[in-house]
């Protein structure tokens, strides 16, 4: 029996909880790739690092009580696919750097991108199937990344079992590039492609900083259907007198009843993720975040789904990785038991 007191015991599954994937609620998917990444690789590395640390947590939370009991279960880490993206992420950073470089694309190059673009689909394709088999038994799959991209199997599986959602993003970026340095499903492309999915009628994104002219056209452009709550107007609002409570509500205010939450680590404040893939000045502080996900649930919303996504290969993101993991596992819960 799982000891709240003590140390968590290194048994292969998250927080060392003992849960089998046939009792638990939640399943968490790791996915190891990082192939698309365009600044710093590494986050691939993220589902291991993070069940490293995620036995050194206290267990105590104030948002549910004995939280410790919540019915989580890792899938086991699929290495051959990591070794897999690896070899296909060096590829894809041959094109990078030549694009950077302001080099021409080659024949041998356009190839790269297409096999490239052809793996991340069949990629996506796969996490698709292990979503709907998760959904299939009336559990909640929660992707955990890995960069931002992979988290595109996930929510169209999510789409394909609800009629009607919504997007609650947490990020530094907007995610709305058609295609990124030719990649199809890059990360910077994730709710570009999202938004494909008819089923999605909000996408309401929090803490956005870093933003390209074409990606402001289409929230400006989305008859309502992105709302974008950018950093610079959270910050000015709170230098103003507003309280974070206050802008919380209006954020609620914009989304449907059932919530996917899309977690890029890179929405916090960098000091919290140096090593994340893009990290960006300005952010949200931790216990900002948590209460804002508290909060849509106590008003009433229903999180059917999520991914945690850009956690950098290090002791110290890993480790706050975690905490984010263990925040967003104990709320979707606390909805579940809600309704």
């Amino acid at each position: 029996m799982f000891n709240p007191n003590e140390v968590g015991i290194k048994n292969g599954n998250i927080f060392g909880f003992s849960c089998s994937e046939e009792e638990a609620e939640i399943v968490i998917i790791p996915v190891c790739s990082d192939i698309t990444c365009s600044y710093k690789k590494g986050t691939a590395n993220a589902p291991e690092k993070i069940l490293e640390a995620s036995t050194q947590l206290d267990f105590y939370s104030p948002y549910l009580e004995e939280a410790w009991e919540q019915k989580l279960y890792l899938l086991s880490i699929d290495y051959n696919a990591k070794d897999e993206n690896k070899v296909i992420g060096t590829l894809a950073s041959k094109v990078i750097k030549k694009q950077e470089r302001g080099e021409g694309l080659n024949k041998d190059d356009c190839k790269i991108l297409e096999q490239v673009n052809k793996h991340s689909k069949q990629q996506a394709v796969s996490i698709k199937q292990l979503s709907t088999a998760v959904l299939n038994k009336k559990k909640i799959p929660l992707l955990l990344g890995g960069d931002h991209g992979v988290a595109l199997g996930n929510i169209q599986a999510i789409a394909e079992k609800y009629t009607n959602f919504g997007i609650l993003q947490i990020d530094a970026h907007a995610d709305l590039r058609d295609r990124y340095e030719g990649f199809e499903t890059s990360h910077a492309s994730i709710m570009f492609n999202a938004l494909k999915c008819t089923q999605i009628s909000k996408l309401v994104q929090v803490g956005v900083r870093d933003v390209c002219p074409d990606e402001i056209a289409i929230i400006n452009g989305s008859n309502g259907r992105v709302k974008t709550f950018f950093d610079w107007d959270l910050k000015s609002a709170q230098y103003s007198g507003k309280t974070w409570q206050e802008q919380c509500d209006k954020v609620i205010r914009e989304l449907p009843k059932k919530v996917y939450v899309s977690f890029d680590i890179d929405g916090l404040k960098p000091s919290l993720c140096p090593n994340t893939g893009t990290p960006v000045p300005g952010g949200l502080e931790y216990e900002q975040a948590a209460y804002l996900l508290n909060k849509v649930v106590e008003n009433g919303c229903q999180i059917i789904g999520a991914d945690l996504c850009e956690v950098g290969n290090n002791d110290w993101d890993a480790n706050v990785g975690a905490r984010i993991l263990y925040v967003l596992t104990t709320l979707i819960t606390k909805a579940v038991y809600s309704l």
